[in-house]
């Protein structure tokens, strides 16, 4: 098989077979496969150093097992052995089928069609919740709460929340699990139903449910949620459902340029007062006393827009329990490199030693 296009973005110039800590060490690939890019990467099992990260665009592999043969022939040294891929969709048995592309796979099958003695495949936010230990105070940035610098791993940790709008919308989390560890979620929270708190959001909410049949949470609060949110916002002012919808990357540069456009603008405030209804009613629901964590593609391309948008204000307006919510800290994370890779090869080595 011949490579599709040469391996870029090498993380590590130490990243070729002549590493090799050991006779005895082995590689191991791991991915965070999304609806629009697959990243993917490489590090020796055990250790902490990914290498050769790269992103493929999902679109120009006809399969997930495609991109990751694409991805390994362009690999000198040993090969790989093992794998951890999380995905953005569930993972209930053999078959994974992914809710915002059209890959499938049977993991079974694919396995044995790489070649691997090993092959775990998990959620993408699961993934992401196993990595928020990790993070360093320069991968993320604090949107109010009580002053806190990072995951407690303290005698007495508590829940966090993990929430993140991309292609689709992911929601995870951490529980302590009394031993000084942690226990990750693995739950399809993004499609819970979307919550209304004024009449415009109401009528938009409606506008949802009725094009869709539900109005969940990821209709609104993800790169398709906003060219809904978009397409909603003129058929209410207009009459029309918009025959083709405005992208995401569009809707947001529109949104803050200046002068911005006001549709635009109106679009990337619902989105902030959803998602920060989403976030405050997760934080409930987990007693997310450790904080709520904001991961995803699109809100770390906002900058610091968040910081002066709705969402701390929605995030809190919870009636009674206002002045709760208020003290829970708000991370937004801005890792370079998908922490994702990392808690999906952690999750590999747990397994392995549990079995």
């Amino acid at each position: 098989m011949s490579c599709l296009s040469p391996l870029i973005g090498t993380s590590d110039p130490s990243s070729t077979a002549s590493s090799h800590p050991s006779a005895q060490a082995h590689r191991q690939l791991v991915g965070d496969i999304g609806g629009t890019n697959a990243r993917l990467a490489w590090m020796w099992a055990g250790a902490s150093q990914l290498h050769d990260v790269r992103v493929l665009p999902c679109a120009n592999y006809p399969s997930l097992q495609a991109a990751i043969e694409d991805y390994t022939c362009q690999l000198s040294g040993p090969k790989v052995t093992e794998a951890a891929i999380a995905m953005a969709n569930p993972v209930t048995g053999d078959w994974v089928q992914m809710t915002n592309h059209h890959w499938g796979f049977s993991i079974s099958q694919m396995q044995t069609g790489l070649g691997l003695h090993r092959l775990k495949v998990m959620n993408d936010f699961t993934a992401l919740a196993l990595a928020l230990p990790t993070l360093t105070p320069d991968e993320f940035w604090q949107l109010g709460g009580r002053p806190v610098q990072t995951v407690s791993l303290s005698a007495a940790p508590q829940p966090i929340g993990l929430i993140g709008p991309g292609t689709g919308l992911g929601v995870s989390g951490l529980l302590p699990d009394g031993h000084g560890g942690w226990i990750p979620l693995c739950g399809e929270g993004g499609h819970v139903s979307l919550p209304a708190h004024t009449p415009r959001e109401q009528a938009v909410v409606a506008l949802l449910w009725e094009r869709f049949g539900h109005a969940s949470a990821e209709r609104a609060v993800s790169g398709q949620g906003l060219s809904n949110l978009h397409a909603a916002l003129t058929q209410l002012d207009e009459g029309f459902w918009p025959e083709a919808l405005l992208p995401a990357d569009t809707i947001t540069r529109l949104a803050l340029a200046s002068p911005a456009d006001a549709r635009c603008a109106e679009v990337l405030d619902l989105f902030a007062r959803f998602l920060g209804s989403i976030a405050g009613n997760l934080a409930l629901s987990l007693g997310a006393l450790g904080g709520v964590y904001i991961g995803g593609g699109i809100v770390p391309r906002l900058g610091h827009w968040l910081a002066d948008s709705p969402f701390r204000d929605r995030f809190e307006a919870k009636g009674r329990f206002k002045d709760y919510l208020a003290d829970i800290p708000v991370w937004v994370i801005t890792a370079e490199v998908s922490p994702a890779l990392r808690g999906a090869a952690q999750a590999l080595n747990q397994s392995q030693a549990a079995s």
